[in-house]
């Protein structure tokens, strides 16, 4: 085992010199991030709750579709989507399909944990997997193992595939490429380890160009893809982002004729933040208590902030808006700066619908921009909607990074998002790593920045 002093040697030493992530780096740690037994019991078991929860989803969108519940339900998601993709999101051939990985964030508080979305394209997987594969040579706790992120990733395109990755997405091109190259090497040599192999020095997929076997995986740009008959598509591409690729057609088609299978689906609807607010509304409380069952139910209150679509339809006189106790939105917007530790999140289909883009905080602004917020939202909500949500704030914690500037360990006072792996297996939901996301305290959103720590994450056995 490496003394603590070693460690960042060590991981600077195996850092892929293609990189992970384009033009973007992060602080390093010789610590993976410490979980509670208790606290990892409740992660590995969260991954099945949420694949109910999102079965769930597209079963009550489907039910709004065929008049079995409100049809409301269906035209808040289908908001500000093109027709021919709605039309395409209802097929028969894809009415069961859900995502293969899901990617909760969740916001460490001093309760435990909330849930502040489901990445359902998630960034992070090769990083994830290269941090697991790199601490785990000194640190046997690590949560997946060396090989978990790749082995459920494998899970994903069994028989290979490949993984189409927009101009949009392009940050996340050099981690897939790393996976892909993994994996081919795994191929190439059966009998070993993953973790016994290198990176090559060219390009890391040039060695599915004369595979030595039928299963292959390989990274390609989304704007000039061609599917391949009975090679299946793992979608790195927001939908939002088809306009963009100019192929998109043939690709659709393929998937339509059965040619090929798309993962994550082609599904607008179930990459809506709006599911959340879904999720609150009193005159579906009975549909989620039988879909997901009474135990569930709780579960997932618990760690699901409260949240609000922006609607605009007028209210009845006595009605009001549950919790925030208001007639109209814009009484919201004349909130005192202590009662906005409310977020602002346009909910999906958007440009902005993704990473931390589209994310305000009221206590944050000036009261003038929050009113000017609130007024926008209501304005194109019948084409790009907004929620409102709680905002729960990070609890602190300290971890230990290497300063550059000094040269020497310092300690970060920070708030954590931890965003755990699942991958749908043929067997189970399984945990396959948990990235955790380490930002200075006077951050109040928790993403990846050049001041963050970005470290797998470890099971803690001292504390039970």
């Amino acid at each position: 085992m490496l003394l603590k002093d070693d460690r960042l040697a060590a991981i600077r030493s195996s850092f892929p010199k293609e990189g992970l992530f384009a033009e973007k780096d992060w602080l390093l740690s010789p610590d993976a991030f410490p979980i509670e037994k208790k606290f990892l019991t409740d992660l590995e078991q969260l991954g099945h709750r949420l694949l109910v929860f999102q079965r769930a989803c597209n079963q009550l969108y489907q039910l709004s579709v065929k008049g079995k519940q409100p049809a409301w339900v269906a035209r808040y998601l289908d908001a500000g989507k093109p027709k021919e993709l709605i039309e395409f999101s209802r097929r028969k051939e894809i009415r069961d399909e859900l995502p293969r990985v899901i990617r909760p964030d969740l916001i460490l508080t001093d309760d435990g944990y909330i849930i502040a979305e489901i990445d359902s394209v998630p960034g992070g997987i090769g990083l994830t997997g290269w941090l697991n594969q790199t601490y785990s040579k000194f640190d046997s706790e690590i949560i997946g193992g060396a090989e978990g992120m790749l082995a459920g990733f494998q899970s994903v395109l069994p028989t290979g595939g490949d993984i189409v990755i927009s101009e949009e997405a392009a940050t996340y091109r050099p981690e897939m490429e790393w996976v892909a190259a993994r994996l081919n090497q795994k191929i190439l040599d059966p009998g070993s380890s993953i973790l016994d192999k290198t990176a090559p020095s060219a390009d890391p997929v040039s060695s599915i160009e004369h595979p030595v076997s039928a299963a292959s995986w390989r990274v390609v740009a989304a704007e000039n893809y061609e599917p391949r008959d009975g090679v299946a598509v793992y979608r790195f591409f927001e939908l939002f982002d088809l306009p963009n690729i100019p192929k998109i057609e043939n690709l659709l088609r393929a998937n339509a004729d059965g040619r090929v299978t798309i993962t994550p689906p082609v599904k607008p609807f179930l990459e809506e933040k709006m599911w959340f607010a879904l999720f609150w509304l009193k005159p579906l409380q009975e549909f989620w208590r039988r879909e997901l069952g009474e135990k569930y139910l709780l579960q997932l209150q618990k760690v699901i902030p409260y949240s609000w679509l922006l609607d605009p339809t007028p209210l009845p006189q006595h009605a009001v808006i549950p919790r925030l106790e208001i007639h109209d939105w814009r009484e919201a917007a004349r909130f005192s700066q202590k009662d906005r530790d409310l977020l602002l999140k346009i909910s999906g289909f958007s440009p902005l619908g993704w990473g931390s883009r589209g994310i305000s905080l009221g206590s944050d602004l000036a009261h003038s921009e929050w009113e000017k917020r609130i007024e926008n939202a209501l304005t194109t909500f019948d084409s790009a909607p907004t929620i409102m949500q709680r905002f729960h704030k990070g609890r602190l914690i300290e971890h230990r990074y290497w300063d550059s500037d000094s040269g020497e360990l310092k300690t970060l006072k920070g708030r954590v998002r931890l965003c755990p792996y699942y991958f749908v297996e043929p067997d189970k939901v399984k945990l396959r790593g948990a990235l955790a996301t380490i930002v200075p305290a006077d951050k109040k959103f928790v993403h990846g920045m050049r001041d963050g720590i970005l470290v797998p994450s470890r099971a803690d056995q001292a504390k039970a």
